[in-house]
């Protein structure tokens, strides 16, 4: 008789939720990795203001929502709702969307994304858009099964 051995590997439940005040440390931590990732960072005064918004109640604020194993912060995912010139509804954009390398591939990132989908749609704006940098070839491989690839290009205004 033949037998079949299957590697089962149990995945501890991940739990997204929005970010509270208790959370500041573990959010610096991750919000700080996913800035050097991008060969960046922010002053002080960003953090506090930008941690300050995340949990503010205006709508014109972001959003923050974070992703939890175990009772550890994994992953976080930042967006807004603004106006669209062409729409009527208004339009989602996913800012910041980061995994610690040590959960990458268990499907956090996906997880966050969906997230803010169901956002999203429960708030009216159906449209969710984000960028990343045409080398990050690790993301890309989600964004591509999750989003679809535009051919829009990006300019901002220069120093």
């Amino acid at each position: 008789m033949k037998h079949e051995h299957t590697r089962m590997t149990a995945t501890p439940p991940v739990t997204i939720r929005p970010l509270r005040a208790a959370d500041e440390a573990d959010w610096r931590r991750l919000w700080t990795a996913y800035l050097e990732f991008y060969n960046s960072s922010v002053p002080e005064a960003v953090y506090t203001s930008s941690f300050a918004r995340l949990l503010g109640d205006d709508p014109q604020d972001f959003h923050g929502l974070v992703a939890e194993v175990d009772g550890k912060l994994v992953g976080l995912v930042h967006y807004v709702f603004h106006r669209h010139g062409w729409r009527i509804e208004n339009v989602c954009y996913l800012q910041d969307l980061y995994a610690d390398p040590a959960v990458r591939g268990t499907g956090i990132g996906r997880k966050l994304i969906e997230a803010v989908y169901e956002a999203a749609d429960t708030a009216g704006a159906p449209s969710v858009y984000w960028l990343t940098q045409d080398d990050n070839y690790t993301g890309r491989q989600l964004y591509d099964r999750v989003g679809q690839l535009t051919n829009f290009i990006k300019y901002q205004r220069s120093a």
